[in-house]
């Protein structure tokens, strides 16, 4: 594979993973993921590492300034609370993942996918009435458990974490949705993802690098178009179209399984 095309596969895998993060609110781990397999033709294990090395730079910056912009803000106390338990789950996962198949991490995908995907289902149809209650405290053990969650999936499955955050947040905590995907932001410019990628890039598990710095421009110009796209429609839209894209996320990683 030559650098020139690398980089222009990068850059698409970047773009991709950029704009399903600004517009959802969650880290583009699991788009990087996909697309790394589908346009670079990485294994499993590379792709997840490439996720995870990617994530380190603060690509996210570009979205959170239009959140930010709309209104949306952060209490502190999450952050930390999340942060502390995202850190040791990722490296919890990291070593997890180390130890494991790329079939075995492909059906972890899908079983985490469909898991999130029901949580985000029983909230649209059972707790309509919270969407609208901005939550600004909430003890400290839920977020933790939220970012251990995060952080486990990150290192495990290369998908940065982000996901587990936002539905976490929304469907578990009864976070605003626009609030949760800020808060989900906010963690794609933390380099919390370095431990985890370590553990991937001491092991050879990572793409080139004119792949990788297509992806890093990719991220950046696709984050600020999908973050956007998020401020113009409603938290009941986003959490729809959330539901669709993990839900397509699902069925293609059962079907490369099963491949």
């Amino acid at each position: 594979m030559s650098s020139a095309y690398e980089l222009l596969a990068g850059i698409g895998v970047g773009l991709a993973g950029g704009l399903t993060s600004g517009l959802l609110g969650v880290s583009p781990g699991g788009g990087l993921v996909i697309f790394s397999v589908l346009l670079l033709g990485a294994e499993q294990h590379v792709a997840q590492g490439t996720s995870l090395v990617a994530q380190i730079p603060p690509t996210g910056l570009a979205g959170i300034r239009r959140y930010w912009q709309n209104g949306n803000r952060s209490p502190l106390q999450w952050i930390v609370w999340i942060g502390i338990g995202f850190l040791i789950g990722g490296v919890s996962g990291g070593y997890a993942a180390a130890a494991v198949s790329d079939r075995f991490l492909q059906w972890a995908y899908v079983v985490y996918l469909t898991a999130l995907t029901a949580a985000l289902v029983l909230r649209r149809d059972h707790k309509k009435g919270h969407d609208e209650k901005e939550q600004r405290e909430l003890p400290w053990l839920p977020l933790l458990l939220v970012g251990t969650l995060a952080g486990f999936s990150s290192g495990f499955m290369g998908i940065g974490g982000g996901l587990a955050i936002t539905v976490g947040l929304a469907a578990g905590l009864c976070v605003p949705q626009h609030q949760a995907q800020l808060v989900s932001l906010i963690f794609s410019v933390i380099p919390t993802t370095i431990p985890p990628a370590w553990i991937y890039w001491s092991n050879g598990l990572v793409v080139g690098w004119p792949a990788v710095i297509g992806i890093l421009a990719g991220l950046w110009v696709g984050m600020d178009l999908g973050a956007r796209m998020a401020n113009r429609v409603s938290k009941s839209v986003l959490r729809r179209m959330m539901i669709g894209f993990v839900s397509l996320m699902a069925v293609y990683m059962t079907c490369k399984a099963l491949s």
